[in-house]
């Protein structure tokens, strides 16, 4: 099963080592991203190496580990739902048309616990609660 990961999902992996992380690491999901969300992460690297006490070697160890099991998707392969992803969500955030627009694409949910995300009804929403639960069955 596909899930296009959040960026709030990455950073929580990225600043604990915790249930999402190991999540991240053990699934047998395939997790996959919009190719911008590895850009934002870099653009908060010194804010997340901060907030988790980790030294830039050990931030780039577990975000290339973490990547070790995501697919990052090109812009070009989304570009054909961006404007549907922008009708759905483009007036609750227009951060978020990149994600809407990778889950149309591959048809399939996103992992997220951004409640705006709920304010639309086209793509699934799973929390983390939800998904780990899905998982464990």
């Amino acid at each position: 099963m596909n899930i296009v990961t959040d960026t709030n999902i990455l950073i929580s992996a990225l600043i604990k080592n915790g249930i999402t992380r190991d999540f991240i690491v053990k699934s047998k999901n395939n997790f996959i991203i919009p190719e911008f969300e590895v850009y934002e992460i870099y653009e908060h690297k010194n804010e997340i190496i901060k907030k988790s006490k980790l030294s830039e070697r050990e931030f780039d160890t577990i975000f290339l580990r973490l990547l070790r099991n995501i697919k990052i998707i090109p812009t070009d392969l989304i570009i054909d739902k961006k404007e549907e992803a922008e009708r759905i969500i483009g007036h609750i955030d227009k951060d978020d048309v990149q994600f809407i627009a990778t889950a149309l694409t591959f048809n399939c949910s996103i992992w997220s616990d951004d409640k705006h995300f709920k304010k639309q009804n086209k793509v699934r929403i799973l929390t983390t609660k939800k998904i780990i639960n899905l998982n464990q069955k």
